[in-house]
C-alpha cells in the first residue's frame, strides 16, 4: 500500500494541465489509482478498528444507568472519556475500541464544523477568487454537481484520500498502544502548551460538544436550504 501511495503522490505532484481552468480534471489513471488507495486505507482501517483494544477502561457497575438514556445501562467502556454521557444505544463500544470511535466522532465533527461554515459562507456571497467560469452563480446546494462536472471535487477527493492514508497510520499506532490520544495530531498552535490538565480537559469537552452540535447543524442547514431554495438563513 505504501508503494501505491508513493506512486500516487508522485503522479499528483507532477500532474500539470495547460488549461487556464483553476481546477483541471486529473487524468483517469490518477483518479483510478487514488480510488484504489483510498479503498485500501478504508479496508485496513476497518480491520484495525475491530482488533482487540490495546488498553481497557475500568468498568462501571452493571446497575449504572446512562445519563443520556436513563432507561438503558451505561456503556462501561465509555467511562473516562471526555464528554461521555453514556449514549451508545447499539453498544458499539462493546466490540469496537472506543479510541477508534472517538477518533471517528472527532473527525466527523471537525469536518461538520468547517462544512457548516463553508456552506453558509457561499450563500452569504463569499467567494475565493478567481471563480472558475463553470462555478459562476452557484449556490451551496447546487455547487456539488457543478464541481463534479467541472473537476474540482475530483482533486479534493485525491488530496483527502492521501490524508486518510496518513490518518490510518496514526490510528493504527494508537490502537497498538502508542499513547496518542484520539484525534490528536499535535496541531494546537501552542495554545495548550503549559496549560493545566483541567484546562486541557475543559477545551476537549468544548470541542466534542461543538463537534456533536455541528453534525446536527450541518444536516439541518442542508435540509432547510434545499426545502426553501432561498439564501441564508433559509426561511
Amino acid at each position: 500500500m505504501m508503494k501505491l501511495a508513493a506512486r500516487a503522490v508522485s503522479e499528483l505532484i507532477s500532474f500539470h494541465h495547460p488549461s487556464s481552468n483553476l481546477f483541471p480534471t486529473p487524468p483517469p489513471t490518477l483518479i483510478s489509482t487514488m480510488m484504489k488507495l483510498a479503498a485500501l486505507a478504508a479496508m485496513a482501517g476497518s480491520a484495525a478498528a475491530f482488533a482487540p483494544a490495546s488498553t481497557t477502561r475500568v468498568a462501571t457497575s452493571l446497575n449504572a444507568k446512562s445519563t443520556a438514556l436513563p432507561f438503558l445501562e451505561a456503556p462501561p467502556n465509555c467511562e473516562g472519556y471526555v464528554g461521555n454521557a453514556g449514549f451508545d444505544p447499539f453498544r458499539f463500544s462493546d466490540f469496537v475500541p472506543v479510541d477508534f470511535l472517538r477518533e471517528a466522532e472527532l473527525k466527523h465533527g471537525r469536518i461538520a464544523m468547517m462544512a457548516w461554515l463553508g456552506y453558509v459562507s457561499v450563500d452569504c456571497g463569499l467567494r475565493v477568487l478567481p471563480v472558475p467560469e463553470a462555478l459562476e452563480g452557484v449556490t451551496a446546494a447546487t455547487a456539488h454537481d457543478a464541481s463534479v462536472e467541472q473537476g474540482g471535487l475530483s482533486q479534493m477527493f485525491l488530496w483527502f484520500g492521501l490524508l486518510e492514508v496518513i490518518d490510518f497510520i496514526a490510528i493504527q499506532q494508537m490502537l497498538e498502544g502508542s499513547g496518542r490520544a484520539p484525534g490528536d495530531f499535535g496541531f494546537d498552535g501552542g495554545l495548550l502548551r503549559g496549560k493545566s490538565d483541567a484546562y486541557v480537559e475543559d477545551m476537549k469537552l468544548k470541542e466534542i460538544t461543538h463537534c456533536r452540535l455541528a453534525m446536527l447543524a450541518f444536516s439541518g442547514v442542508v435540509t432547510q436550504s434545499v426545502l426553501t431554495q432561498g439564501p441564508f438563513p433559509y426561511v
